[in-house]
């Protein structure tokens, strides 16, 4: 409305409730609000087109809330449990299981997640598990559970130093028995009868492995010797559509050349898709006193591309990842 307008408007107001509308269209357009709603629109199309993107990389902090909120639950417990510790020797067991539960029903729940060959994972004695690592290992999460679960004991696990450097999750980590890695301590824990799950990928794998799910083991052999060492079986794992699930822009070159510089596992990840997850267990490979590291190192790594190349579909595709989860049954590719 025109100065002109708004002084006849106002002037030929012939009651309150007249004037005070003329007098909000002139401040309307003193002020520009008559283009709030073109703002406004541009805003909701800013907010259409960019919301996706932003889920896609809150989705995975969603994971981290989980296990900030499972470090919580053992403080808690440990604190009421206190008393009981002096006369307890599974003081952990009741928050192992409890935490177990909690992750197979969200396993269950947002990924339909099974597992197939659990049967090859002794009740009993030691066993060296090695499995592909993604972006996240959720996937080894939800297997960790099911083995406390189904078997009734846990399994130790081998993960990166920085890992050790998360801030508060010392705790999580006793309890659920990760160690960092040093061969000794690994068949240390194999002689004494447990479980022992390790990637020989590592952050590498998850940072620089894609959709077309290659092992990036390099030459790495170390895994095979404690194996030899301690004179146990290794069990090959593998879960599909596990980079539908989680993927990483460590491909990008920045990310790649920050972690080869400075080994700061710093490159994004996305996703947190529900799509359909199924862990395979391959069949155990046995002690053979006349086989080397290397060899078995190789034996173990044509192994998990097996498991890759029988139950994978290459390149992985998130859409046809999300489809599988009405299906009924599982059918090989």
């Amino acid at each position: 409305m025109s100065d002109s307008g708004n002084q006849s408007c106002l002037m030929g107001a012939e009651d309150t409730v007249s004037f005070l509308v003329c007098v909000f269209h002139a401040w309307e357009d003193w002020a520009g609000l008559g283009q709030l709603e073109d703002y406004l629109s541009v805003l909701e199309y800013l907010l259409w087109v960019f919301t996706p993107l932003a889920v896609v990389f809150i989705l995975p902090f969603l994971i981290v809330i989980l296990l900030y909120l499972s470090i919580l639950f053992l403080h808690v417990y440990k604190r009421k449990n206190q008393l009981r510790e002096a006369y307890c020797n599974n003081l952990w067991d009741g928050a192992r299981k409890t935490l177990a539960t909690l992750w197979d029903g969200h396993g269950a729940i947002w990924h339909g997640y099974e597992i197939h060959g659990m049967e090859k994972i002794p009740d009993k004695g030691p066993a060296l598990i090695v499995y592909y690592h993604g972006a996240i290992p959720i996937d080894y999460y939800y297997f960790l559970a099911n083995v406390i679960i189904q078997k009734g004991r846990p399994c130790h696990s081998v993960a990166d130093h920085f890992l050790f450097k998360v801030p508060g999750f010392k705790l999580l980590l006793e309890v659920f028995s990760v160690i960092h890695g040093p061969q000794e301590e690994c068949v240390r824990a194999l002689r004494s009868g447990h479980l022992l799950g390790i990637s020989p990928g590592g952050v590498r794998e998850a940072l620089f492995s894609d959709e077309t799910y290659p092992l990036l083991w390099g030459k790495r052999k170390g895994f095979a010797q404690v194996a030899i060492d301690s004179q146990v079986p290794v069990i090959p794992m593998f879960t599909q559509n596990l980079r539908e699930g989680f993927r990483s822009l460590g491909t990008l070159r920045f990310f790649r050349w920050v972690y080869e510089r400075f080994r700061l596992p710093i490159a994004p990840v996305y996703g947190g898709f529900p799509v359909k997850f199924r862990t395979f267990l391959g069949d155990p490979i046995p002690y053979e006193p006349n086989v080397n590291a290397a060899e078995l190192a190789e034996k173990v790594q044509q192994a998990v591309q097996s498991l890759i190349d029988q139950h994978q579909q290459i390149p992985g595709n998130i859409l046809r990842a999300l489809l599988e989860r009405f299906h009924t049954k599982h059918k090989d590719h």
